[in-house]
Order: structure tokens, then C-alpha cells, then sequence
């Protein structure tokens, strides 16, 4: 019988065998939970589905696009950052549907230098973005662990619907549109991120700055808002990943419906901002309206439900007046995702369209595909 060795301090994925990555991977992990009947080990997991019906979701992170190892400003994005907001995304999409996360099966493509503590450190992150957040259900079943030129990571998260799943397109005229969780404070970290040091974020606090670098590096949606809004009868939601505008907008499209936001409601989430908006000249309402990566839930309710804990009205639903296309032909510019043409814009701001209230012309949020 032989055994293979210790790995030595300061390894790299290119000296160590599979086996040995593994145990530096499964004993810091959250490997058990309420709903695993199997976890790692076997060519597959078991998990249970209490309800008989399960939502799942898969997200990416590759380096250069959706995270850099070294900022310009001198941070740089640690095993354990990665983790949580590996878990964070995920976590937010399961809670978007009004389920509750159970289970995550991680696979990474390492380059060979990758130090095998950076890979502890993202199991370390991942597991305890699942206490940190309120995943307490969730827990690690499975995976995969490769050899790659980029360092890219690909969660798929499994979660239980108590109720019917909240899709994106129950919106309804009438309805109250909510938020919960933070607003453009990933996008104001990215900013500080990407500024050199010296630079414009000199005169922004020290912890001012931190804290929204670390809304960038690890966010943490409100994962457990997204049950109790389904319990209080939301009819549409979705988390804020790529922009407030955006978002909302896919909301309106999806539904039928046009989504009105009242700048006044958004004023307290604005005033987080202003300080380092202030000393950096930037605009924050930018920030707030179109920086996504926050992942808050973003949801519509009955005008007469009563808002869950940290849940704000921030605007009003209201019907569409439709001209539906005709056979054949194709689809008008403005047509949502029912095939319908609206005039104007799905989402304004206090009725003003947003290039009409920036006084400008504004990206809505963030495009994978978009130069």
C-alpha cells in the first residue's frame, strides 16, 4: 500500500496530485446538510427534493471578465472573495425564484500555478458565504477540478420552492414594485477598484472605500428575503445583477406591463452614495439605477401585501396599452416578450424616460456581449 504525501506548504496546482487538491478542498467545505443523501464521493450526488419540485441556476466567473486577480488598485481578489461571491450570485438567482438554496456543485479550471491554499481558501469562502448569507440549508454535493490556461469557476445551485416559483412575468398594473438589499454599492467598488492609487478615490475614506470594494469583491444579497416575499405574495421577482434599469425592465417586458420608479422612495439608497460620489465627481444615482453585481431582489407586489422585513416600495406597475403585431410581420421595435408593441419606454423614472431624467443618454446596466 502506498501514500501519497503530505502537500508541502506553498504547492502549486502543478505539484500536487488530484487527491491531493481534493483534501485541500472537502474538509473545509460545508459537505452536509438537511437535503444530502449523498454527498462527494460517488459519480454523483443525491439530494433531496421536499415538495417534488427543484430550481436550478449555473453562473460563471472567469478572469479578465468578470473579476481581475489584481486590481489597479493594489487589491487583489483572494481564494476566499471568489468563494463567497461564487456563492453569492447563485445563492441570490435561487432566492429570486422565492425557493430556498439547498445544494451547489462547484467546478474550477486552475493554471498550474494557482497556489493550493487559494484553493482552500475559495472552499473556506464558499462555505461560509452559506452561514453569512442565511443559506443554512445549502451545503457542497459535488464538482469537479481541472487543469486550464484561465482560472474560471462554475457554480450550479439546486433549491426547495415552499410555494409556486415567482417568475419574472406575474407582474400586474397595479402592482408595487420593491426592493431589498443595497443599491449600486458593487458598482461604486468597481470604480474605487479599478482606480489606481493615487487617483480620484484619494479623498474617500479609507473604510468608505473598503466597504464598497468589498460590496464588489463580496457581495451579500438578502438571500432569505426571497421566501418570506413569495410568502407575501409577490407575483414577479428577480435579483439585481446587471442594473436597477435593466432589471426592472426585463421585469416589465417579461410581464407586459410598464414600471414606473419614484425617485423619492430611492433617495435613501442614493444618500449611501453621495459621499464617495462627491469626492470622486461621480454621479450617484448612476450608480444606484444602472450598476449592477449588488444581487438585492427586486420584486413586484400586491399594492395591499404588507412589505416583508427590509423590503422598500420604490415604484408602481401599470398596464401596457398593447398593439399586438401583426401575423407575419415582423415584431416592432419596442415589442416585449410577449409579442406586444409598446409605446415608449418600459421603465421610467418619476414618468420621465431615463435619458429624459439623467438629462443624458445612460447605459441601463451591464451586457455580457455588449462591446
Amino acid at each position: 500500500m502506498t501514500h501519497e504525501s503530505v502537500t508541502p506548504p506553498g504547492a502549486t496546482v502543478s505539484q500536487v496530485s488530484e487527491s491531493q487538491l481534493l483534501r485541500a478542498f472537502l474538509p473545509v467545505a460545508t459537505t452536509h446538510g438537511p437535503h444530502v443523501l449523498t454527498g462527494p464521493g460517488d459519480d454523483c450526488a443525491v439530494v433531496a427534493a421536499p415538495g417534488g419540485r427543484v430550481v436550478v441556476t449555473t453562473d460563471t466567473l472567469t478572469a479578465g471578465q468578470d473579476f481581475l486577480a489584481a486590481w489597479p488598485s493594489g487589491d487583489r481578489s483572494t481564494g476566499g472573495d471568489l468563494g463567497r461571491k461564487c456563492a453569492a450570485q447563485n445563492l441570490a438567482d435561487v432566492a429570486a425564484m422565492g425557493a430556498t438554496p439547498t445544494a451547489v456543485v462547484v467546478s474550477l479550471t486552475l493554471p498550474g500555478d494557482t497556489p493550493v491554499q487559494w484553493v482552500t481558501d475559495f472552499a473556506e469562502g464558499l462555505s461560509r458565504a452559506f452561514e453569512e448569507l442565511g443559506a443554512t440549508e445549502c451545503a457542497l454535493v459535488g464538482g469537479d477540478l481541472g487543469r486550464g490556461r484561465e482560472l474560471s469557476i462554475t457554480a450550479t445551485v439546486l433549491g426547495r420552492c415552499e410555494l409556486p416559483p415567482v417568475l419574472r412575468d406575474g407582474a400586474r398594473g397595479g402592482g408595487t414594485l420593491v426592493h431589498t438589499g443595497v443599491l449600486g454599492h458593487a458598482a461604486a467598488g468597481l470604480d474605487a477598484l479599478l482606480t489606481p492609487v493615487p487617483g480620484r478615490w484619494d479623498e474617500v475614506p479609507g473604510e468608505l472605500r473598503e466597504s464598497l470594494s468589498a460590496a464588489q469583491l463580496r457581495p451579500r444579497p438578502p438571500v432569505a428575503s426571497g421566501p418570506a416575499l413569495a410568502r407575501a405574495g409577490a407575483t414577479a421577482m428577480l435579483d439585481v445583477s446587471d442594473g436597477l434599469l435593466r432589471d426592472a425592465r426585463r421585469i416589465a417586458e417579461a410581464s407586459g406591463v410598464r414600471i414606473d420608479l419614484d425617485p423619492t422612495a430611492l433617495e435613501p439608497a442614493v444618500a449611501q452614495l453621495e459621499p464617495a460620489a462627491r469626492a470622486t465627481g461621480a454621479d450617484p444615482w448612476q450608480w444606484a439605477l444602472t450598476g449592477g453585481e449588488d444581487h438585492g431582489l427586486l420584486a413586484v407586489l400586491p399594492v395591499d401585501s404588507p412589505l416583508p422585513p427590509g423590503a422598500r416600495a420604490i415604484g408602481s406597475c401599470a398596464p401596457a396599452a398593447p398593439v399586438r403585431a401583426r401575423p407575419g410581420s415582423a415584431a416592432p421595435t419596442g415589442c416585449d416578450a410577449r409579442g406586444q408593441h409598446r409605446e415608449g419606454p418600459a421603465v421610467t423614472i418619476a414618468g420621465q424616460s431615463p435619458r429624459q431624467w439623467f438629462g443624458r443618454d445612460v447605459v441601463e446596466g451591464w451586457d455580457h456581449f455588449e462591446p
